[in-house]
C-alpha cells in the first residue's frame, strides 16, 4: 500500500503540473487507492496558476470536523481587518467552554479550571495549528456564533459549506451534529483559492494565517505524509472519533508549493470509513 500511495502522490502532482490533463492514468491511480478502503472518498485539486480542476465525488457533502477552523479563522481575521478586534486583545476562557474529555483541547489540558485570559493571537494559533476545540468555540463566541462564520464564508461566494455547530456540540454523545458542519471538496478548494488569490484579508492577516497553516499539525501525515522533506504545505486537517468501527471524517485540505513555484490546491475528504487510521490517512 505504501509503494502504491507514493506512486500516486508523484503521479498526481506530475499530471496536474502539465498544461493538459491526462485523465485516464490519474483516474486509474485514484481508483486503485480508493478501492482499497471502505469509505466515501472525495477529492478536489487544481494547479492554482494554470490548471483545470480534478475531482472525485467532489459535490458530495462531507463532515468537516476541524477543517472548519480555517474559515472560522478567516472570519475572525476579517473582523480584525475591520478594526473591531485586535490580535493582542484578550478574552476570558470560561469553565463552561472547556472541551469535554471526548474532545481535543491543549488549552483544557493546560488550564483545567479555565478562567484564564488568552489573546486572540493565541486563540487563533491554538485553534488552527493545534486544532484546539476550546479555542475554536471561544472564537465562535467572539464572532457571535456559528451562523456569523457561516454568513461570512457564503458572502465570499462559497455556497456548498455549512458552519452550524460548536465543537462542544460536535464532539458530544450524539453523532449526528458532526454532519451539520459540512462542505464539498470543490468548495474547499474554491475557498483556498479565494484565500490565496482574492486578497479578502489584509496582508498582515493573510500572512499570519498562512504561517499558522504551514506550521500546523499533525506533522508528516495526510497531505504532508509522502511529500519530499521540506515541501511547504499550508493546510488544515479534520478528524472524527471512531464509533462501532466507523470514522465519520478523516480530512485534509491545503495549498502545496510545488518545486517550480506553482501551487497545488488539494482537498481530500474521507467519510464513513471502516478502516484503521493509518489506512485512512
Amino acid at each position: 500500500m505504501l509503494k502504491r500511495t507514493i506512486s500516486f502522490s508523484f503521479l498526481f502532482i506530475s499530471i496536474l503540473s502539465g498544461h493538459t490533463r491526462a485523465q485516464s492514468p490519474l483516474d486509474k491511480a485514484v481508483k486503485e487507492i480508493t478501492d482499497s478502503i471502505e469509505a466515501v472518498v472525495g477529492v478536489s485539486a487544481c494547479i492554482l496558476e494554470n490548471g483545470p480542476y480534478y475531482s472525485l465525488n467532489a459535490t458530495v457533502h462531507y463532515p468537516m470536523q476541524s477543517v472548519y477552523k480555517f474559515p472560522i479563522a478567516m472570519a475572525v481575521l476579517h473582523q480584525i481587518d475591520k478594526g473591531k478586534l485586535t490580535l493582542d486583545q484578550e478574552f476570558r476562557i470560561l469553565p463552561s467552554e472547556l472541551m469535554p474529555a471526548t474532545g481535543w483541547s491543549p488549552i483544557r489540558d493546560k488550564y483545567p479550571a479555565g478562567n484564564v485570559n488568552l489573546s486572540l493571537r493565541e486563540l487563533l494559533r491554538y485553534s488552527v495549528a493545534e486544532s484546539d476545540g476550546t479555542a475554536c468555540d471561544v472564537l465562535l463566541r467572539i464572532l457571535g456564533g456559528p451562523a456569523a462564520a457561516d454568513k461570512y464564508v457564503h458572502r465570499l461566494g462559497v455556497k456548498d459549506i455549512a458552519i452550524a455547530t460548536t465543537e462542544q456540540v460536535q464532539v458530544g454523545k450524539d453523532l449526528l451534529p458532526q454532519y451539520r458542519n459540512w462542505v464539498t471538496p470543490v468548495a474547499l478548494t474554491d475557498l483556498l483559492k479565494i484565500f490565496y488569490t482574492g486578497r479578502v484579508l489584509s496582508d498582515s492577516s493573510y500572512h499570519f494565517l498562512m504561517d499558522i497553516m504551514v506550521n500546523s499539525g499533525p506533522g508528516a501525515k495526510r497531505l504532508k505524509g509522502l511529500l519530499p522533506a521540506g515541501t511547504v504545505v499550508a493546510h488544515k486537517t479534520g478528524s472524527s472519533f471512531t464509533v462501532d468501527g466507523r470514522a465519520a471524517a478523516t480530512n485534509d485540505a491545503g495549498i502545496i508549493t510545488l518545486p517550480d513555484g506553482r501551487h497545488l490546491l488539494l482537498a481530500v475528504l474521507v467519510k464513513d470509513a471502516h478502516a484503521p487510521l493509518e489506512l485512512r490517512e
